[in-house]
């Protein structure tokens, strides 16, 4: 948070960070949906994410 990135998606450190990869690895299907959030912002941006997401009826859809 205080590398001014607006998530952990715009971080050179994503891959290799303790923080978020443990966040990653507790159990509960939320978590891994985090996780797919996070790699499809950082594979195809905030706005294709955003445009994906405004269909979602819940926190979480389906990506395509």
């Amino acid at each position: 948070m205080g590398k001014g990135h607006n998530s952990c998606a715009d971080c050179d450190e994503y891959s290799f960070c303790g923080t978020i990869q443990g966040f990653y690895k507790k159990s509960g299907y939320k978590y891994s949906k985090y996780r797919e959030a996070t790699e499809f912002i950082r594979a195809n941006g905030y706005d294709e994410f955003l445009a994906i997401a405004s269909r979602w009826k819940n926190q979480y859809g389906k990506y395509g």
